[in-house]
């Protein structure tokens, strides 16, 4: 519960002021909002039906690959009180025992139902979140709260089962520790689509995208760095050494990332500066670079990953935008594709490589006789482990990107709700969609009230005066 703890404060309030912070002013209550609204409606989903979809019994399978469990509630006191289970993962767990008949006698969690339940949903709650960073700026506030709790029941809970929760990628060996995969990458997919289908921002605000509060950014940043031991550090179920290494892995890759960013940006980028937002860029590139691995990898292996994740995607942040399609085409405000979904697939395959085999994430199981590790390509395995993480990747890549297209043509064609704010509202932002905006002026908010007044004392004025009439400066 403590690390469900922290990896919810990294939705709010991290992401909610980090995002509030990097948007114009005019957007950032409208961004505030949008974060906190996919919160409640993602654990209101979760509870009720996609928990199971993700982490249940097997409901839609095609012989033996399974590839969604049965959506049921988690309401009842069992749910909430009786022994965490996963039906298909049991079996690897610590202590898991079953009877001659077959029968389950311990399911190997050492916990309540509530305690995963509640874990596995600030996971479900921080991906859509992170993909907000995608279409801000315009997406309509109504389309997305429609939007959510179809993509967590179709996206999200569709990837989870198939890595995490003991479906087909699962089955086949795929490690994605923490979400590098289920998380990061169908992040970027489904953010990068998101904003294709929907439209750019107003040319005017694409041109001048300058961040309202950069104080409020760091703050955000430090809370997403230091929640992220939630992240990574509660992912192995237990409180063990598995869990230590996945925290000092994590922090250690982030340090490096930032720092490459932070050198790449002094030495080779136009202006030669190294900038805040540059070190923000580096060291969410270690932190998603680092999700799908912590666990497998020892510190050389994470010194690597930050390495590698951040120098590729400040390359692709660089180039693919001016050269590349659809790179140069789509409007994807704050680069979620490049910093989460590059990053994500980069971290993943990666795993393949440089997975420790001496890094124990389980010890054996009575059940399964073996030890739950990761083994790559360096430690003179075959490369299949590659080949399965890029497989898996893949999927996720094509599916997330089909799903999330039919959501939004749903929403649409058949709900007949507009995706996009209109112009106007785009003009004027937050005060137009919401009634109410992060920093009113009190002087023009003073002045309004006196053009109001005057106008209505003064009935026989050759000239009324109205707000049109008052200059005052923004």
């Amino acid at each position: 519960m403590t690390a469900a703890t922290l990896v919810g404060l990294m939705s709010i309030p991290a992401l909610a002021v980090l995002y509030g912070g990097l948007v114009q002013k005019k957007w950032a209550m409208n961004t505030v909002l949008m974060v906190f609204v996919t919160f409640g409606l993602t654990l209101i989903v979760w509870v009720l039906w996609a928990y199971k979809m993700g982490f249940g019994t097997p409901l839609v399978h095609f012989g033996s690959v399974n590839v969604l469990g049965d959506p049921r509630t988690i309401l009842g006191a069992n749910a909430l009180e009786g022994q965490a289970s996963i039906p298909l993962v049991d079996p690897a767990m610590p202590g898991y025992t079953a009877s001659s008949s077959g029968a389950i006698l311990n399911s190997g969690f050492r916990l309540p139902g509530s305690s995963i339940e509640y874990f596995q949903f600030v996971f479900a709650a921080i991906t859509p979140i992170l993909f907000i960073g995608s279409v801000l700026g315009r997406v309509s506030f109504k389309a997305w709260m429609v939007f959510v709790p179809l993509w967590i029941t179709f996206a999200y809970a569709v990837n989870a089962f198939l890595l995490w929760g003991g479906g087909y990628w699962a089955s086949k060996g795929a490690l994605d520790f923490s979400g590098g995969y289920v998380i990061h990458l169908a992040a970027g997919v489904s953010g990068f689509t998101s904003a294709a289908i929907i439209g750019p921002r107003l040319k005017r605000d694409r041109e001048k995208a300058v961040p309202n509060n950069l104080m409020f950014v760091a703050v955000g940043a430090g809370i997403l760095w230091l929640g992220w031991n939630g992240f990574n550090g509660g992912d192995p179920y237990f409180a063990g050494s598995d869990a230590g290494a996945a925290i000092v892995n994590t922090n250690l890759a982030t340090a490096v990332a930032m720092m490459v960013w932070i050198l790449m940006d002094m030495f080779l980028s136009p202006d030669k500066k190294p900038t805040f937002l540059g070190a923000l860029n580096g060291l969410i590139c270690g932190l998603v670079g680092i999700t799908p691995a912590a666990g497998y990898v020892n510190g050389l292996g994470a010194i690597i990953i930050g390495v590698v994740c951040s120098a590729v995607v400040w390359v692709a942040w660089y180039t693919l935008p001016k050269y590349v399609w659809p790179f140069n085409k789509v409007d994807d405000a704050l680069g979620v594709i490049y910093t989460h979904g590059i990053a994500g697939l980069f971290g993943g395959l990666l795993v393949g490589i440089l997975a420790d085999p001496n890094v124990i994430e389980y010890p054996a199981s009575s059940a399964s006789g073996t030890s739950v590790e990761g083994a790559g390509w360096i430690w003179g395995h075959h490369p299949h482990q590659l080949l399965v993480q890029f497989l898996a990747a893949l999927t996720i890549i094509i599916w997330d990107a089909f799903i999330t297209t039919v959501i939004w043509m749903f929403i649409k064609y058949v709900l007949r709700i507009k995706l996009r704010l209109t112009d106007e509202q785009l003009e004027i932002g937050d005060v137009a969609i919401h009634g109410e905006e992060a920093y009113p002026i009190e002087e023009v908010l003073t002045s309004k009230l006196s053009v109001t007044a005057t106008a209505e004392a003064s009935p026989t004025t050759e000239e009324p005066i109205t707000e049109d009439s008052v200059s005052v400066e923004d």
